[in-house]
């Protein structure tokens, strides 16, 4: 039985790329309804073809990630894309992405984007300098930064480079330019973007369907939704400090196990705080994660 990757779902059909590089358009079996399963874009899948040109799925292979926003299978790099002006870079709110990328096994590949309009603002200075800082943190925590222009197609052949070989999920606010990325990378394609609402300071979703996309020096891109809302308790992340790499490597010193790095004494984490061996901003931002979880774990 021929075996292939599933690129694209669309109502209700899965478009298979067999190992030859020919497409089949194909419907699932009922079995997989029957056990509530479902294929996933980026399955490795057997399936037959039937008399009219077309297929059926009727084997999912292992997978090796799962993810449920958006519902990608097998993808190893998480892309997270954020804007350093309109809307302005928010840590807070990478570091939520980051938490989420740990969770589910994925490499975190950070991508600031919009360069070219920062010339434009009269808080260009300010700006460069929190970029500057923001690629020195996250490098040094061990994330990749790039740093873009999609309309100056700056930084793209490193971003290329990175994305060989590996499925990646592009991921990030509304509006931050996850689609203008993806058109540059892949010439021709182009993608639905939006312009950023003035009011709302957020650029509206544009993309209705996942697919991935191959990009021409080997691999696979996902362009995903943009969403800015991230629910811990909804995706079953308990262990908060475990995702936040420089706790993970501290949390061995600790005096308990299971230690929260909040209240315990003998906290090898809060000792790295006091000493400036991890960021103040990164441990804010996972003290203010823990009060979220603690809260939606009541409501639920």
């Amino acid at each position: 039985m021929p075996e292939g990757m599933i690129y694209k779902a669309l109502s209700g059909y899965y478009f298979v790329e067999d190992d030859n590089g020919r497409t089949v358009q194909c419907r699932a079996r009922g079995i997989f309804k029957k056990r509530g399963e479902s294929p996933l874009v980026g399955d490795r899948v057997r399936f037959a073809e039937t008399e009219n040109g077309e297929g059926t799925v009727d084997a999912i292979l292992p997978r090796s990630t799962e993810l449920i926003r958006p519902p990608v299978a097998n993808a190893d790099l998480a892309v997270l894309a954020f804007s350093v002006i309109r809307p302005e870079l928010n840590l807070q709110l990478l570091d939520k992405f980051l938490v989420h990328t740990e969770h589910a096994g994925l490499d975190a590949l950070i991508v600031l984007t919009k360069m070219d309009a920062v010339a434009e603002s009269e808080d260009a200075d300010r700006i460069r300098r929190d970029v500057d800082a923001a690629r020195e943190l996250y490098t040094s925590i061990g994330y990749d930064t790039i740093v873009t222009s999609a309309k100056k197609e700056e930084g793209l052949d490193d971003l290329r480079d990175r994305l060989s070989r590996h499925i990646s999920v592009f991921a990030g606010q509304s509006g931050v330019g996850k689609s203008s990325l993806v058109n540059a990378l892949v010439p021709g394609l182009q993608l639905e973007t939006s312009e950023i609402s003035e009011k709302l300071g957020r650029g509206r979703h544009t993309t209705r369907h996942v697919e991935l996309v191959k990009l021409a020096g080997g691999g696979y891109v996902a362009d995903t939704p943009g969403f800015s809302q991230l629910d811990f308790a909804e995706l079953g992340i308990e262990q908060i400090g475990d995702c936040f790499r420089e706790f993970r490597e501290l949390a061995p010193g600790c005096k308990f196990r299971g230690c929260t790095h909040l209240h315990e004494p003998g906290c090898a984490v809060k000792d790295a705080l006091e000493s400036g061996g991890i960021a103040k901003s990164r441990y804010q931002h996972y003290a203010g994660f823990m009060a979220e979880w603690k809260e939606n774990r009541r409501r639920y």
